[in-house]
């Protein structure tokens, strides 16, 4: 996918993610839970549509733009960020083609967000780099920074302290099971461990830092995300990915994905993807910024 322009807009891939473990390691002074977690980006996603506007306005359009408020909208939130920041006098419209369900785990409102501020300083000219772009991107939400870097990654603190991972290549069964738990339900669950002991990058590589701490809690919870843990069993880990429902099993090639799809229960929604080595939402940009599109 790459970005092209059509009337004035231009199209920018937004890739979901997964989180190959995650635990919870402490609590800091400012409430904030401390976790490690490695994320693992997927080559399948939103796409997020943008035109610039002269006035400075920032508009949504398309969408349900009545029931979800502007004001927890993650599109023009990070749009304004960047305004505010940089001080330019453009503006903006925005929409997005959803993929990624919410609540899933899979990051699609952050990856939006990161998305918008990766393709806008392209567009607007602000000259911000890597850095700069992720400090305001963390201010929306912690997984926002990875994808703005738009590399595989180890992540401690809250998930914005990252250290770039070279991961094997992968295909993953993801099932949907489209429930949830509130963040805040999940942190206070008793069963939540809050203070594992650390790991490090060879544990992960080696297997053993597995699981993820709200496993158990939204099993507890949510009787669909325990069906589909057992579902997926049965070929092979099932893990669960950041604080959503969503749940998924890794396979070496796409053919044993398809074929363990194959033999899921019929009533569960899943999809096959694969993973991918970089975004491609950086792919897009080294596209335009080349003339290639």
């Amino acid at each position: 996918m790459s970005a092209g322009t059509a009337d004035g807009w231009s199209s920018w891939p937004a890739p979901a993610k997964l989180n190959l473990f995650l635990r919870i390691v402490g609590r800091r002074s400012d409430g904030y839970h401390e976790l490690q977690t490695v994320f693992q980006l997927l080559d399948w996603g939103d796409v997020v549509h943008i035109r610039v506007r002269d006035d400075g306005r920032i508009l949504r359009t398309g969408g349900d733009t009545t029931s979800f408020p502007e004001s927890e909208d993650l599109l023009p939130r990070a749009a304004r960020a960047l305004q505010e920041t940089t001080g330019t006098t453009l503006g903006a419209e925005l929409s997005a083609d959803k993929s990624i369900p919410a609540g899933g785990g899979f990051g699609g409102g952050s990856s939006d967000a990161a998305t918008v501020l990766v393709a806008l300083n392209h567009l607007w000219g602000t000259g911000l780099d890597e850095a700069a772009l992720a400090q305001i991107g963390l201010a929306l939400g912690a997984d926002v920074p990875v994808f703005i870097f738009g590399r595989n990654a180890w992540a401690e603190g809250v998930g914005e302290q990252l250290t770039p991972v070279d991961l094997s290549p992968a295909w993953f069964l993801i099932v949907e099971p489209g429930v949830g738990a509130s963040t805040r339900e999940l942190f206070q669950a008793p069963e939540l461990t809050r203070d594992a002991t650390p790991a490090t990058i060879a544990d992960f590589v080696s297997g053993a830092a597995l699981g993820n701490a709200f496993e158990p809690v939204l099993r507890r919870l949510a009787p669909a995300v325990d069906a589909a843990l057992s579902a997926l069993a049965q070929h092979g880990r099932a893990c669960l990915t950041g604080t959503g429902s969503g749940c998924f099993v890794r396979f070496h090639s796409e053919s044993d994905a398809l074929q363990a799809q194959s033999k899921m229960p019929a009533s569960m929604k899943s999809r096959v993807v694969a993973g991918a080595r970089y975004s491609p939402l950086l792919e897009a940009l080294a596209k335009v910024r080349s003339g290639a599109v």
